[in-house]
């Protein structure tokens, strides 16, 4: 039985420390995924993606009824500015999560009163401008999500032009 014990408990520690390991990189591991399949448009511009099909799935499980719209983001060179412009009459929520997956930000069409809105994304030390609305993050990277309720995919075309105004941007330095 002695013989045993040391790669036994050898063992539970190398288990653990692996379990340990792998649960803090998965979630950055699954945002780098997101932000490869979500990013057609690029780092720090919004994408505007065509409705989810079977053959066309980038997230897990999306909504067939949702109009997605993303920006990947990165924080390394400044802050990034998202604007949002809710559609009249359909439900909208923007969500904004950081490199490891953590929602850090929500705002809907009916907390904004159906009012335009810009938030300002920034690390702590960024100067953003004065009076921005700021959430802070403590990663560089992340993906702000835009969702859009349909109430028939058909409507897609006739709402895409309303969805295209919402928009992010790097914050510049304006003098």
């Amino acid at each position: 039985m002695a013989g045993w014990f040391r790669p036994l408990v050898f063992g539970a520690v190398f288990a653990a420390a692996t379990a340990w390991a792998a649960i803090g990189a998965i979630p950055y591991a699954l945002m780098n995924v997101a932000m490869d399949r979500l990013g057609q448009g690029g780092v720090n511009r919004m994408s505007y993606g065509n409705l989810a099909t079977p053959a066309r799935q980038p997230v897990v499980r999306p909504s067939p009824d949702l109009a997605y719209s993303s920006c990947p983001y990165d924080l390394s060179a400044g802050p990034l500015a998202i604007d949002v412009t809710p559609v009249a009459g359909r439900y909208s929520s923007l969500s904004v999560f950081d490199a490891a997956t953590d929602v850090i930000f929500v705002r809907n069409d009916v907390e904004a009163g159906g009012k335009p809105y810009r938030i300002v994304v920034a690390r702590d030390g960024q100067a953003v401008p004065a009076g921005a609305e700021v959430v802070r993050t403590d990663h560089d990277r992340g993906i702000a999500l835009i969702r859009l309720l349909l109430k028939d995919p058909a409507e897609i075309g006739e709402l895409d032009a309303a969805r295209r105004e919402s928009s992010c941007a790097a914050v510049t330095n304006r003098k």
